[in-house]
């Protein structure tokens, strides 16, 4: 497997447009469309929330009932969450008109919204969106990522990757793109993530490849402890590679597919959580040597979700005890005094606390580690083999500020 340049355009047979609308903004982009010349296999995770947009709910009717998709269509700036059956007809209409102008089935057309919860669409300006995306398609690099910019909400960078590998001696890509930057917190964490694929595999096992890794990426992130009511990742596979169909969960091509798959997740997951509303640096916490896996992600998640612990690391201050503070109201049982806290810029590291019990460690040698883009803190539990890590951000002053007008 490698990386290589692009998003949602890298595979065979898929193409992406992207247009303004004016849905929320007026100076940007703000629909994109995701397209496959041939049908795909499709498999969607979506947010925990008992409150769910009405995209979530369409799109998880097609991913469920019809297991096959040809067109995502995608908007930002208003949410359509809690917009009653109103919301849920114009996910219909949004489809039908992308049917028309693609000659699709209206039941291949995925939607997406991010935005402003409780406003309904202007339905008028999506249709005719829909319309100009249909025409605008391309297959290029850059259309993946204009596609990924147009996606953005309070994100201040796109997010997209892919990836090569071969199976079953034929070239295959995986490619993807997504937004999230605020409400987002583990358990489909607002964001939206839409993966492609040439691959040629079965929906039972597209299922259990995206449904299974979620768990160790999406849902091991968090930026603000609020779970969004639009959380989507939805996974297309069109076959186009030409691949031996991936029918048995243990064969070498369904887990070199899913080690790849799981890259791609792993990558977009730490750039959304890098890309915190007014974060500084990306904060990784890995749990080691804990009773369990269940156990080690409680633990990671716990310290990532810590607001004094994501206050202290915007302050470059080695506050350990936020740390192990953490840990201690997870809910989880563990030996305190058995505990190592290590903190880590990628470069060096240092232990802050051996068995429970503050080291004698430089706080100047510690502040220079945490003072950089990436810090990782390293929780060594002594309890068993199962481990754990989660990814973050800082808390910072700009936080509150984006979200103390984010309708104005």
């Amino acid at each position: 497997m490698k990386q290589i340049a692009g998003g949602v355009t890298a595979a065979q047979g898929f193409f992406a447009a992207s247009c303004a609308a004016g849905i929320k903004y007026q100076d940007r982009t703000d629909m994109a469309m995701v397209y496959s010349k041939v049908p795909c296999v499709v498999s969607g995770t979506f947010t925990t929330n008992v409150v769910k947009a009405a995209p979530v709910l369409w799109d998880k009717m097609i991913s469920e009932e019809k297991g096959i998709a040809q067109v995502v269509v995608i908007n930002a700036g208003i949410a359509n969450a809690c917009t009653g059956e109103q919301g849920y007809q114009y996910c219909m209409e949004t489809a039908k008109a992308a049917e028309e102008t693609l000659k699709v089935s209206c039941d291949s057309v995925l939607v997406a919204s991010t935005g402003v919860i409780g406003k309904q669409l202007p339905i008028d300006k999506i249709k005719a969106g829909t319309k100009v995306l249909a025409g605008q398609l391309s297959d290029t690099t850059e259309a993946g990522t204009d596609a990924a910019k147009a996606i953005m909400t309070t994100d201040t960078k796109k997010k997209e990757i892919a990836v090569k590998l071969t199976l079953s001696g034929k070239e295959v890509t995986i490619g993807g793109m997504c937004k999230g930057s605020g409400m987002i917190h583990p358990n489909m964490c607002t964001m939206l993530g839409f993966i492609t694929t040439d691959a040629d595999i079965s929906k039972e096992l597209l299922d259990k490849a995206l449904k299974e890794d979620v768990q160790d990426t999406y849902n091991m992130v968090s930026v603000d402890g609020d779970t969004s009511t639009n959380d989507t990742v939805l996974l297309l596979a069109n076959g186009l590679a030409g691949n031996e169909k991936i029918v048995s969960a243990d064969s070498g091509d369904y887990k070199a597919f899913a080690e790849a798959l799981h890259f791609v997740n792993e990558y977009l997951a730490k750039r959304i959580a890098e890309d915190g509303e007014g974060a500084t640096k990306l904060f990784t916490a890995k749990v080691v040597h804990a009773s369990s896996k269940e156990t080690a992600k409680v633990l990671a998640k716990s310290v990532i979700t810590s607001s004094l612990t994501k206050a202290a690391v915007y302050g470059n201050d080695a506050n350990w005890g936020r740390i192990l503070c953490a840990l201690g109201y997870s809910g989880e049982n563990f030996d305190p005094y058995k505990v190592d806290i290590t903190i880590s810029d990628g470069t060096d590291t240092l232990m802050l606390v051996e068995n429970g019990m503050a080291t004698d460690y430089s706080e100047e040698f510690a502040t220079k580690i945490l003072s950089g883009g990436e810090v990782t803190a390293v929780a060594d539990m002594k309890d068993g083999e199962a481990s754990a890590t989660a990814w973050g951000c800082d808390l910072t002053y700009e936080y509150v500020k984006i979200n103390a007008d984010y309708r104005s």
